[in-house]
């Protein structure tokens, strides 16, 4: 493995700074239990354009060192490598003897996704996907949490873009199930190999970002699974590309660093929308992660991230609060937040997540999110799980809304980067369907793909 952080002995070798900072007490480092990765420091100084990672010597504690660089004038930030986590809940033991894989995307949505309630098994688990509105449903069930992809699907078609084609996707993760490997690693039977654009690996630093938790796979199932395919379930943006960018390991854990490199990696090489399901932990000031989205948001790449989970998090957090970023909280089968949905003035919408509402939702139906993803303990195993609930699967839907955006023409090309970027973030607020909840809760509301999709003359021309 390349060695990513630079060891510099003693701590004043950093720069040409001369600075003095005293050893920690009783440690050379802390844990990653802690919060942040031991003996690591991001640095950013005056004139650079990015920050760097620091490898701290025997007997300086990162936090103390930290402080000591903030007070030269000379550092624009110094903080630990803060960690983030998957925002997904924890799912229940392993199961040594899984259910087997149960295939309900039958095939006769080839030609058109959005045909009929006979169309296939997914509408029957795809509560998420269906219209909440009998009037707009051709046919199908109604669901009051659903957010209408069929009514969305029909936008695409009339305006030969279906499925979000020709957008690029990149799913910042714990990786994606892309493509076979070896004997270990098998492609989800519910993607096709051209479905994907080249990624990285900043966890194992290598060119082959493959999923080793299924959290990924889940996610990036929500924004393109195949639709249509007999196979499985389906995906909102079903033709985008999607672009795999490990930053989270098997555990579903990753640093600043990484992170703030693969938001890098995806805005350079092409990435239109970048989807984090992810979060640090409570209060945390990540700079070099922030100093990443402010350079996406400038190129012209929407930038989504799950706002966090009640069960792991007491407040909305990064990288949901970072500059730019659209903040997403979850909702239910029933319309209703989630037990697990944070509030916070950083939320900006919310998107199915599944899972128990909260008390006071009328409604009691808690089914989870589903996707075609890796079986627990396995890199070559597939099913649909009943245990993917959280703001994760959340900003996975917005993601694959805002691709639909793109995509649909509603959006002046001729915009500079960033004006584009912000007409597409309003159109998905002003869109969205007011559940009648408090802005901190609800943001502006539960996002409709097929409202969004359609094409207005105010937003097609520059504000």
């Amino acid at each position: 493995m390349r060695r990513l952080l630079r060891t510099l002995l003693p701590l004043a070798a950093i720069a040409p700074l001369a600075l003095a900072v005293a050893p920690a007490q009783a440690a050379t480092g802390v844990s990653p239990a802690r919060g942040f990765a031991p003996r690591q420091l991001l640095v950013k100084f005056e004139g650079q354009r990015h920050g760097q990672a620091v490898r701290l010597g025997p007997g300086i504690g990162v936090r103390q060192a930290a402080r000591a660089l903030r007070r030269n004038p000379r550092v624009v930030y110094a903080s630990p490598n803060y960690l983030a986590t998957a925002s997904a809940l924890t799912p229940p033991p392993y199961d040594p003897n899984p259910p087997p894989y149960d295939p309900n995307d039958t095939g006769s949505l080839a030609s058109a996704p959005e045909a009929s309630a006979g169309a296939g098994g997914w509408i029957y688990k795809q509560w998420n996907f269906l219209a909440y509105d009998a009037s707009k449903a051709g046919g199908m069930p109604v669901s009051p949490g659903g957010i209408d992809a069929p009514g969305a699907w029909r936008n695409l078609i009339e305006r030969g873009r279906p499925g979000a084609a020709g957008v690029v996707v990149a799913v910042l993760d714990s990786g994606i199930a892309y493509r076979s490997f070896g004997t270990a690693f098998r492609r989800s039977p519910d993607f096709g190999p051209r479905q994907f654009v080249p990624g990285y690996d900043f966890v194992d630093h290598d060119r082959v970002p493959l999923d080793e938790s299924g959290h990924g796979t889940h996610v990036a199932g929500t924004i393109a699974e195949k639709t249509g395919n007999g196979v499985g379930v389906t995906g909102l943006a079903y033709r985008a590309k999607l672009m795999p960018v490990r930053v989270l390991d098997a555990n579903g854990s990753g640093n600043a660093l990484a992170i703030a490199r693969g938001i890098r990696y995806a805005t350079r090489h092409g990435a239109q929308v970048i989807n984090m399901s992810f979060n640090f932990d409570c209060g945390k000031r990540v700079p070099m992660v922030d100093e990443a989205l402010r350079e996406a948001f400038e190129r012209g790449v929407v930038t989504v991230a799950s706002a966090g989970n009640l069960d792991s998090e007491t407040c909305v957090s990064a990288p949901a609060t970072g500059p730019r970023v659209i903040g997403v909280g979850g909702t239910t089968e029933g319309g209703c937040l989630g037990d697990y949905s944070l509030a916070g003035k950083a939320i900006d919408l919310v998107a199915p997540g599944g899972g128990v509402p909260q008390s006071r939702c009328p409604s009691v139906a808690a089914r989870p999110v589903y996707q075609v993803t890796l079986q627990p303990k396995s890199t070559s195993e597939f099913g649909i799980p009943a245990y993917y609930v959280g703001t994760s699967m959340a900003a996975a839907h917005v993601s694959g809304v805002a691709a639909m955006v793109l995509a649909s023409g509603a959006i002046n090309p001729v915009l500079p980067p960033a004006k584009r970027v912000e007409v597409v973030t309003r159109k998905l607020r002003q869109t969205a369907r007011d559940l009648g909840l408090p802005r901190t809760e609800q943001g502006a509301g539960l996002v409709d793909a097929a409202a969004a999709s359609g094409t207005y003359p105010v937003f097609a021309k520059a504000p």
